[in-house]
């Protein structure tokens, strides 16, 4: 198995021999405005560039859009893939949107699916707390997102957790698949009112300690505004905590083997 972390939450995953590209945010550095109502407003998006070619990261067999937020699936990503590339969506209403886009290769995700060989699970997550989705208005906004099982023979379980806070559906999922890799986006991004719609350093710690065997690769960070937790902070965390060999924290570009 080989995890590139390309930017935010954008993946390139080579898994039992098959490429995949998950959650493409392709727009060049600061060519949309940061998300309103959010922890640091003021900087455009991305914050950074795409650290590989483009050509490079079209290069795949399928594609993942675990939900259609901004920061998982921009216009430039709508703009550069074929429109005959196979794209994986969590439900009817992200296909719907994207094959509105012109993509005429759409597969929403069963709970269990097989794909060359591979088995996918789609998992659930929260991408916010109880509190914010007790609000109509915010809780369309946050929408739903999805995290995904890989399992294969030849490969070690993988996790990729997706938009999700530290709730029952990620611990039932930790304790259900036991992965061996667990990828989780670890940005702590805040919107104003509501705190944390993703995970932080304390859940990479709460993760650790229900699953000790496991490696975990820390995404979704230092990419997007809102995102706070710094790639730096969570080192010196992990350090305090003595996570140092359990712990992955890939810089933009940076491919881990399993």
């Amino acid at each position: 198995m080989k995890l590139t972390q390309i930017r935010n939450a954008t993946l390139l995953l080579n898994y039992a021999g098959v490429k995949f590209l998950i959650d493409p945010m392709l727009a060049d550095k600061e060519a949309w405005e940061g998300f309103p109502g959010t922890a640091r407003s003021h900087l455009r998006n991305p914050l950074v560039a795409l650290p590989l070619p483009l050509e490079t990261l079209l290069d795949v067999d399928a594609i993942i859009v675990t939900h259609t937020h901004r920061d998982h699936w921009d216009e430039a990503a709508a703009a550069h893939i074929s429109k005959d590339m196979l794209i994986f969506t969590q439900n009817a209403a992200d296909a719907e949107l994207i094959r509105a886009q012109g993509f005429t290769r759409i597969q929403v995700l069963e709970e269990r699916n097989t794909f060359a060989g591979i088995t996918l699970i789609k998992t659930d997550g929260q991408h916010g707390s109880d509190e914010a989705y007790s609000n109509p208005e915010i809780a369309a906004l946050l929408g739903d997102a999805c995290g995904l099982v890989f399992q294969h023979p030849d490969e070690k379980t993988l996790y990729i957790a997706g938009d999700t806070i530290w709730v029952k559906p990620y611990i039932d999922s930790l304790n259900a698949w036991r992965p061996d890799v667990v990828v989780v986006n670890a940005g702590f991004a805040q919107v104003d009112h509501i705190g944390a719609i993703i995970m932080g350093k304390e859940d990479i710690l709460r993760t650790h300690q229900a699953l000790p065997q496991a490696t975990i690769v820390a995404s979704h960070m230092e990419a997007v505004n809102h995102c706070i937790l710094s790639r730096d902070e969570l080192r010196e965390y992990a350090s305090e905590q003595g996570l140092q060999a359990c712990l992955r924290i890939p810089a933009d570009g940076e491919s881990c083997y399993f």
